[in-house]
């Protein structure tokens, strides 16, 4: 009996099905790898945004509460006593201004440059605030101020009833929020606007602070508008505008961004 050898032909990959596999699979890890660094850089992108935002919205929120405890203590409050010179010390203005502080007439505020004070103005105010609320033993003065793109803040003890808040406060400034785009160049703003056209009406700087001051004939009112009232002695309200870019562009597109936060502030104890 003869036996039948059947010759059995046995398949595979040629090589050239090899390298066009070899290529597809390359191609679709070069395209993952791609994806994914994309989404590294956007991820890293909307972090930076988000500590940008969170740092100018803790700044607010305190200038905020700054105002809504400032010209207090009122004189009233306390009697006078020799032996506790800081028990002495109370609250004469809501804000305190530069130059002429306790002066019998007080600087005119005014906006884009416009008025008499140095401070309070679009981009420097000084708020006079109690030390310690639960004790009421001194007053202490708080200053905000825009120096180039940093936010900063000085709070000190208030020296004495006739101190000069300007002078004392300017050797205590710390930085606060980092990169304040508000007094931008002209250059900057117009690269802004190309973004964002919202913002910066007018191709403006924007102040950081806008006041409103005491009317006796109704709501509160912007103090260039508030006639014989235009004073620090009559702030009633601050609106705090933060413009914050973020530290580096949008990873996909290039740009800058920028967030824009908005706050006010009202005294709790208005002095008229």
């Amino acid at each position: 009996m003869k036996r039948a050898l059947q010759k059995r032909s046995e398949k595979g990959f040629s090589l050239i099905e090899m390298m066009i596999a070899a290529v597809i699979f390359m191609l679709l890890c070069g395209a993952a790898f791609a994806l994914l660094s994309v989404a590294q850089q956007r991820y890293q992108t909307e972090s930076q945004v988000l500590n940008s935002f969170q740092e100018a919205r803790f700044g607010l929120d305190d200038i905020v509460r700054d105002v809504n405890g400032s010209a207090y203590p009122a004189q009233n409050l306390f009697a006078f006593n020799p032996n506790i010179p800081k028990k002495n010390l109370y609250a004469i203005t809501p804000l305190a201004w530069d130059p002429g502080y306790v002066a019998n007439s007080p600087c005119l505020i005014g906006t884009a440059g416009g008025g008499t004070c140095t401070t309070p103005g679009d981009f420097d105010l000084i708020i006079e605030r109690d030390l310690d609320y639960w004790n009421h033993d001194g007053v202490e003065w708080v200053r905000y101020q825009l120096q180039g793109t940093a936010l900063s803040r000085a709070a000190v003890e208030k020296s004495s009833v006739n101190g000069d808040p300007a002078s004392d406060t300017n050797p205590a400034f710390v930085p606060y929020v980092q990169n304040v785009m508000n007094n931008a160049t002209p250059e900057h703003i117009a690269q802004f606007q190309a973004v964002y056209p919202q913002m910066f009406p007018g191709g403006n700087p924007v102040p950081v602070f806008s006041y409103f001051c005491y009317s006796p004939f109704g709501p509160p009112q912007p103090c260039p508008a508030a006639g014989s009232y235009n004073s620090p002695l009559n702030v009633t309200d601050v609106e705090i505008t933060l413009i914050v870019m973020a530290p580096t562009k949008d990873a996909q597109t290039g740009q800058v961004r920028l967030i824009e936060l908005h706050g006010r502030g009202h005294s709790l104890n208005p002095l008229p």
